[in-house]
């Protein structure tokens, strides 16, 4: 019988009939959306967090796919994730974790500590692609005490432990789905992986079996557009529900006047820099450095490249962070003095080398206005745009560049300038003894203190030239709910995001 069959029979009448469809109809109009399309600029080349320094990857697993011991929440905090909670001894070595029950991976086999002691010692094993090694340095062992407790013992106290197991690198997989993470990611999250059409979009669909807080949505695609024009079109035309960071700034008004989208304007942990080849002539030496660092007008980066959106730094760290320290008058815009210093260093005037720039808006706008102020004081750098796959090999892992721009978007990552096989290759032992000081410290005001000399040691040595803190510019619908503001990690959550009537 079909629906207004029903209806006569019942003793509608058809004005009465006509009503009651209106009714049915308006309420089918009101329901709220369940899928959502979310635009991306970069496309991650896999899908492991755990085995590369992409951040394109922890923004569509991070939370969605894959779940820590601990998790970021949306204003930076660590709070639980696999483990409801923890001991730690009185010494600070040994981190007793309690894990969830009942917890299931995609694939329908069981979560236990078995898996957790298989995460982190493939994390911490010499053999480990894991891009952030340093995070599991200080474990000793892992020890599965039951099915649902694991014993983590550290060389030494780390103040950072239960912060840096809420890393995306620091995800829990399992060993029976390892082999092909990368392009089929098996995690215990709210939603599951379900399609990848390289090079445009990746799906992913809401795991009905989710152990915590069910998602609200049923679908998310991911929809990878690199153009700034392409992505203003595609708002525009509503094909695309959420985008950010949005990659054209200039754009950002025109949305904010339009009543069908919202824009919404926060912070990320994305220390935006002009890394320099440490190890490459003539940046090896600390004068050049210093007059590359004179030499860049921020302002004007933040102006022409951002459309006014970021915060000028001048070191390593967060603006938003209790612990930062302004430094940007170490290196301010002095363009004679960088001329002098470039000259008491013996550096040919028109010396050249190569700016390898990836493909985000703030470093290909960003390196074009980067290079003309260089060219000002006597140095000629090289443009090489490139794309994120080749810089990932050529530059961050052959080191094979003079300058790059990159925001290094981890949370309270200073710790990278300790490592000197890093891509920009600052080797300092007094900076390494440092860091690996704070790690065994536990007293807040002494690591405050110490975190304070980390920044003015990085900026005084003039690694890289600090340039702004990115904000995070986020194009909406009007009636999308539940989006992070500040990016506290890389991470387009979608747990908690809805759409209203």
């Amino acid at each position: 019988m079909t629906f207004t069959a029903h209806l006569t029979r019942r003793g509608f009448g058809m004005a009465g009939l006509a009503s009651a469809l209106a009714l049915t109809a308006g309420l089918a109009a009101a329901a709220p959306k369940t899928d959502i399309t979310v635009g991306q600029q970069l496309e991650p080349p896999h899908l492991d967090p755990t085995s590369a320094a992409a951040g394109a990857i922890d923004a569509v697993v991070y939370s969605n796919i894959f779940e820590g011991l601990t998790r970021f929440a949306s204003d930076g905090s660590v709070i639980p994730g696999l483990a409801t909670s923890w001991d730690i001894s009185g010494d600070g070595l040994e981190y007793t974790f309690h894990l969830a029950e009942g917890v299931k991976f995609h694939d329908g086999t069981d979560f236990d500590a078995e898996d957790v002691k298989f995460s982190l010692d493939r994390a911490r094993a010499e053999d480990s692609a894991n891009a952030q090694k340093g995070l599991f340095s200080s474990i000793a062992s892992v020890d599965v005490v039951d099915p649902m407790t694991v014993k983590v013992t550290l060389s030494a106290p780390n103040g950072m432990f239960l912060f840096n197991m809420a890393w995306g690198d620091a995800v829990i997989v399992a060993p029976e789905s390892i082999e092909t993470i990368k392009t089929d990611p098996i995690g215990t999250g709210a939603f599951k992986f379900s399609n990848w059409v390289q090079g445009d979009r990746i799906e992913i669909e809401k795991n009905p079996d989710y152990w915590g807080t069910p998602a609200k949505l049923d679908k998310v695609t991911f929809k990878y557009i690199s153009d700034p024009t392409a992505a203003f079109a595609a708002m525009m035309a509503e094909d695309v529900d959420v985008f950010g960071p949005f990659p054209a700034p200039e754009n950002l008004p025109q949305f904010d006047v339009d009543p069908r989208f919202k824009v919404l304007v926060g912070s990320t942990e994305g220390e935006t820099i002009l890394a320099i080849n440490n190890r490459e002539a003539p940046f090896d030496n600390v004068k050049v450095r210093e007059a590359v660092a004179h030499a860049i007008n921020r302002q004007e980066i933040i102006d022409g490249a951002m459309f006014g959106y970021g915060t000028p730094i001048g070191t390593h760290f967060a603006p938003h962070n209790p612990d930062y320290v302004d430094l940007t008058s170490l290196s301010n815009y002095d363009p004679e003095l960088s001329k002098k210093l470039l000259a008491e260093a013996g550096v040919p005037e028109g010396f050249q080398f190569k700016m390898t720039l990836p493909p985000p808006s703030y470093a290909r706008r960003g390196g074009e206005i980067i290079a003309a102020q260089l060219r000002a004081v006597g140095l000629d750098p090289q443009i090489e745009n490139v794309e994120w796959a080749q810089w990932l090999e050529s530059t961050f892992k052959g080191h094979d560049f003079g300058m790059t721009i990159v925001s290094h978007t981890e949370p309270m990552d200073i710790g990278i300038y300790a490592n000197p096989d890093y891509y920009f290759g600052y080797d300092n032992p007094d900076f390494q003894k440092l860091m690996s000081d704070l790690n065994l410290e536990t007293d807040a005001a002494v690591r405050s203190d110490m975190l304070k000399q980390a920044q003015e040691m990085i900026a005084k040595d003039f690694v890289n030239g600090f340039l702004f803190q990115l904000a995070l510019t986020t194009v909406a619908n009007a009636k999308v709910e539940g989006l992070w503001l500040n990016a506290p990690t890389q991470a387009a959550d979608m747990t908690s995001v809805y759409w209203t009537e």
